[in-house]
């Protein structure tokens, strides 16, 4: 019985998600680095790992309906191996039905008991023939009926529907579930736009204009980044176009003395080098010692000199800093319901009690990082999700108990074809439904006495 590698690399990387909770995205990597999978076939077990995430609430309740067997009597295995084939079959269109059954039933013959093969076909078969008319709820209860055909925890449905109102939250799920573009950051430093272009053309990479950032670039065809020359070179850097907007509004100046609050991977504290000319000092911190490491390590493959790493707790006051910082960015930690596009798995780690210890832990970091700026200064608080009470409530509260700080307009900062009223007044909330990037807040605050 021959067994198809990348469906069963996929398989043992579902395993380790679903079972030892991994992150999607380590075990991925980790899997994938010791496979000598061919580059289509590394594409497609990343596709079936991420799209069977994303969807792993409708597939669970497609399985419950179709299984003579309830899922907690089935084996991890089993479980997994019906997920990956209901996956091809509701979300794939250049699978063949008969592709995903057969190497599901192959599957299900080493993973799991005898009879296990003819339950997997069976179950598979019978979701194959029902479709397009399998048995969703109705519209009778909507937090259902979007949970499950966007496959979106109820409780985060039900907030959002309570937020943002029903036609509003719908195409967010929708967006959410799209795949993002793919972009990158050009370092300036080492070269220009055109110059990068034509460095990944000759590796065979397809781009196209950015859409709002004049240093990004969105590739096409994204392949084994690491791998190319232009990344190894320190060329560009992997980061999205909100996340890039972050820098540009703190608007680092040469020689000044920039803090980053919570810094790793680097992104924002490399960019805003950049920005910089790698002139003056950017202070990088972070509370674990090994995401440090990726700092230094992206800092040097990017030619950048003016980064200094260091380990702290922005939840405790580093009274050395208090009054010394021209800027200081807190890109605070957050539920990241803003990056689900990217890393699905986020829809299933978070609950209602997690938001209310995230908000008092970005409310200790901002407290702090607000007494190292200089009078004068700027405070600019960003994160990667669309909860209000992480995003404006947390800065309406930051502003009631320090009269010396206020937002302050950042209009001309932004690019031209970005309308957001709320610059003028000091902050701007991305959603992926309707600027099409990662949801993010961006607030910008001066000290003035």
């Amino acid at each position: 019985m021959a067994i198809d590698i990348a469906r069963e690399t996929a398989l043992k990387i579902l395993f380790d998600i679903n079972e030892k909770a991994a992150y999607s995205n380590i075990s991925i990597n980790k899997y994938l680095e010791k496979s000598n999978l061919k580059e289509i076939d590394r594409a497609f077990v990343t596709d079936l790992v991420y799209g069977t995430v994303k969807w792993l609430l409708q597939i669970d309740y497609i399985i419950e309906k179709f299984s003579s067997v309830k899922m907690k009597k089935l084996s991890p295995w089993i479980i997994n191996i019906l997920r990956i084939g209901i996956y091809q079959l509701l979300h794939t269109d250049k699978i063949p039905v008969s592709a995903a059954c057969n190497t599901s039933v192959d599957l299900a013959k080493r993973y799991g008991h005898q009879s296990s093969s003819r339950f997997v076909n069976a179950v598979l078969r019978n979701v194959a023939k029902s479709t397009p008319n399998l048995p969703y709820p109705d519209m009778s209860d909507v937090a259902e009926y979007f949970s499950i055909i966007y496959s979106y925890p109820k409780w985060m449905v039900e907030k959002w529907l309570s937020i943002f109102g029903q036609e509003f939250t719908e195409e967010l799920l929708k967006s959410n579930n799209q795949v993002p573009d793919f972009t990158i950051r050009v370092n300036t430093i080492k070269t220009t736009r055109n110059e990068l272009v034509q460095a990944l053309h000759k590796e065979g990479i397809k781009t196209r204009k950015w859409k709002y950032v004049e240093e990004a670039i969105i590739l096409e065809n994204p392949s084994s980044i690491t791998k190319l020359k232009a990344y190894k070179n320190g060329l560009f850097q992997v980061q999205d176009e909100s996340s890039m907007l972050v820098s540009r509004i703190l608007e680092p100046k040469e020689n000044e003395f920039i803090i980053d609050m919570c810094s790793a991977p680097g992104g924002k504290a490399t960019h805003c080098a950049q920005l910089m000319n790698n002139i003056g000092t950017v202070l990088a911190r972070d509370v674990h010692p090994h995401k440090l490491k990726l700092i230094e390590n992206t800092a040097e493959r990017l030619g950048i000199n003016i980064i200094k790493t260091e380990l702290a707790d922005g939840c405790q006051l580093d009274e050395n800093l208090i009054g010394k910082a021209d800027r200081v960015l807190v890109d605070a930690p957050c539920t990241g319901f803003g990056i689900i596009r990217k890393k699905p798995d986020i829809k299933y780690s978070k609950n209602l009690n997690d938001i209310k210890e995230i908000v008092e832990l970005q409310r200790r970091i901002l407290s702090n990082a607000a007494k190292y700026v200089k009078v004068g200064g700027y405070l600019v608080y960003s994160t990667c999700t669309i909860q209000p009470e992480e995003n404006i409530e947390n800065v309406k509260a930051f502003l009631e108990e320090n009269e010396h700080f206020k937002l302050i307009g950042f209009e001309e900062l932004l690019p031209n074809n970005m309308k957001i009223n709320s610059a003028k007044d000091g902050y701007i909330q991305l959603y992926p439904n309707i600027n099409q990037t990662d949801g993010f807040f961006i607030s910008k605050m001066i000290r003035e006495r």
